[in-house]
């Protein structure tokens, strides 16, 4: 018989769905099944399910929903520099991964990553495909890579990867969970560029989160930490302090003492209380921030002297202008001596030259300082 050029789109939905079903519950050559009740060719029926049943190529445009190719966070880290690796920051026009302190020529192609670890996940753990008879992208399985990755290490490329494996699978994440993350992911991509709409989705995220009585939680101190940044760039630095207190409480709930998060949520706290005007808390917590830097990265390392300029400042803040000379004079002198050349040098003798014209503007007589 003859067949007509054209089919509706319903007519082959209804005949791929049936082919899927038939599948479903291994039936023997469902397609030729399919066809013979439809009364349709078979070559056809077969061209309809492979169109369906095979995965687009990923796009630029496509690979812009941060959901569909992005990992869950803090699960991809570098092999070089041993830290977490982060969404890349604009102006990089396709999605990819990048180290903090910016250690590759290039970012690590987001959707190349997110295919190769669906693909190991499709080959090692196929219980987490979805039983619906159409196979399923390899880039979307990537999404639930923490149930069955403890760690995800990268290489030189987006294929250079090393696997860590969980011993025991994680319960699925439940749906209300998973768009939590949805929306971290979608607002960690738009903090640089629009962040008014990055900080509706974080407060969207953290709904119903009370960041005093809130229990720590991965997911929830990952967006509280964007949300305290965020809002610190806003010039809302005491609503920050109530996120980027509760996201170093959960950090360390979460992570060893001298994990880089925890010292990064501290350091985001000390700020946070500075600009909200607490210069007392920042200074016990700029204090406790270089003492940790001192053990784990050295006291002359350069996080541990930025931490004690800040430290300077804030005793200046408190009025206390002959510790804080005293203080900023040694930390430039050390920071010159280990790191020649350094901006951050220039940086810390403005601010000695401004405390001195402000002792000088005020009057003060530092006999008496303590």
């Amino acid at each position: 018989m003859a067949f007509p050029r054209r089919y509706p789109p319903d007519l082959i939905d209804t005949v791929v769905q049936r082919v899927a079903d038939a599948r479903a519950i291994r039936a023997y050559g469902a397609i030729t099944t399919v066809a013979r009740q439809m009364n349709l060719d078979p070559r056809l029926v077969q061209k309809w399910v492979t169109k369906a049943t095979t995965p687009p190529a990923a796009t630029p445009a496509e690979a812009g929903d941060p959901w569909e190719v992005y990992l869950p966070a803090g699960l991809l880290h570098c092999r070089f520099c041993h830290q977490d690796m982060n969404p890349a920051e604009p102006p990089d026009p396709a999605p990819g991964y990048q180290c903090p302190a910016g250690c590759r020529p290039r970012p690590l192609a987001a959707v190349t990553l997110a295919d190769t670890v669906g693909r190991a996940i499709l080959h090692h753990a196929p219980r987490l495909t979805p039983r619906t008879g159409v196979p399923t992208p390899p880039h979307l399985l990537a999404i639930h890579a923490e149930r069955v990755l403890a760690r995800i290490t990268a290489g030189a490329t987006a294929w250079d990867l090393t696997l860590t494996w969980r011993s025991e699978p994680l319960r699925a994440v439940d749906q209300h969970d998973a768009e939590r993350g949805r929306r971290l992911a979608a607002a960690r991509m738009l903090a640089a560029t629009d962040p008014l709409r990055a900080r509706r989705l974080l407060r969207d995220t953290l709904a119903g989160v009370d960041p005093a009585t809130a229990p720590p939680h991965p997911l929830h101190a990952e967006a509280a930490t964007l949300l305290a940044e965020l809002l610190l760039r806003l010039d809302q630095p005491t609503d920050a302090v109530g996120w980027a207190t509760y996201a170093h409480h959960s950090m360390c709930h979460l992570h060893r003492p001298s994990q880089p998060r925890v010292l990064d949520a501290l350091h985001l706290l000390a700020l946070a209380h500075r600009r909200a005007g607490h210069p007392q808390r920042a200074h016990h917590l700029y204090r406790q921030l270089a003492e940790h830097l001192a053990a784990t990265e050295g006291p002359h390392a350069h996080r541990t002297l930025a931490t004690l300029a800040n430290t300077a400042l804030v005793l200046h803040d408190l009025g206390h202008c002959h510790a804080a000379r005293a203080l900023l004079a040694d930390t430039i002198t050390t920071h010159r001596r280990h790191h020649p050349g350094h901006p951050a040098t220039a940086r810390m003798t403005h601010h000695l030259t401004r405390i001195w014209r402000d002792c000088a503007a005020q009057g003060h007589h530092h006999d008496q300082d303590t």
